[in-house]
């Protein structure tokens, strides 16, 4: 591929507002999709925690592949902060990433849209939205959300790098899912689920003063995936602008 005038090529993606309403409404389903499915598990399975989770996990790895491909084609599917930062940071000399202006909208979208998807799914199940209870920033968790965010950012940015987009829905949702198991925080890997998932009390929840922390560690697990990137896949900033999955092109829409 040749990258010598990137930075000049003109930018053919979906206006900004359509994929800021892409990431916005994408989010707000994913939300919906982990806090309506753990309130379906608490009250199925109200004595059995680990089938609550698989429950949980199982559901939102069909469903974030799902949303992946509706969405990608339209904004990159990126759903969470630390990939539209990282998609930035990436790519901001060559000019292949997410373009700075772009980056605020991306950020507001996915939280307010995360903030949406956690009132519906209340709606839904006739819950009332309030801070959650559930703490979880122990040591342990935290260490759990910085391998769960770099896998998370290495997973992404390899599959771009390595041309295999056409897998990349699958792929993003089997590890999510998989990661609900084998880290100790369930794997948020995402501030604004996060900051979502602070306002319902229920088993998807999470306590207002775990929120920052776990963030940070999301922040530093971002930072330790693009790293191992580099090291990895040193020419990865060529393909920065195909993550999570190359949006279509407004010349042919």
């Amino acid at each position: 591929m040749n990258t010598t005038d990137l930075s000049h090529t003109p930018d053919t993606r979906p206006h900004v507002l359509r994929r800021a309403a892409a990431e916005f409404v994408g989010t707000g389903l994913l939300v919906t999709v982990v806090v309506g499915s753990g309130i379906t598990a608490q009250r199925l399975s109200p004595t059995d925690v680990g089938l609550q989770l698989l429950e949980n996990s199982l559901t939102t790895a069909l469903g974030l592949t799902v949303l992946i491909l509706m969405f990608g084609p339209v904004s990159g599917a990126h759903f969470n902060p630390v990939v539209s930062i990282a998609d930035w940071l990436l790519g901001r000399r060559a000019g292949t990433g997410l373009p700075l202006r772009d980056l605020t909208p991306y950020v507001a979208a996915q939280v307010l849209g995360g903030i949406a998807g956690t009132i519906l799914a209340g709606v839904m199940f006739d819950t009332a939205p309030m801070l959650s209870g559930n703490d979880r920033a122990t040591g342990g968790h935290l260490v759990g959300e910085v391998v769960a965010t770099a896998g998370l950012v290495l997973l992404i940015f390899a599959l771009a790098r390595t041309g295999k987009g056409s897998v990349t829905a699958a792929a993003v949702g089997a590890y999510i899912g998989a990661a609900y198991w084998f880290t100790s925080s369930t794997s948020f890997a995402n501030p604004a689920v996060t900051i979502a998932r602070m306002f319902t009390d229920t088993f998807a929840g999470i306590a207002p003063a775990s929120v920052v922390p776990f963030i940070l560690a999301q922040l530093v697990g971002a930072a330790l995936g693009l790293a191992l990137l580099l090291v990895l896949y040193p020419t990865a900033a060529r393909t920065a602008g195909e993550v999570v999955v190359p949006t279509y092109s407004d010349t042919t829409s």
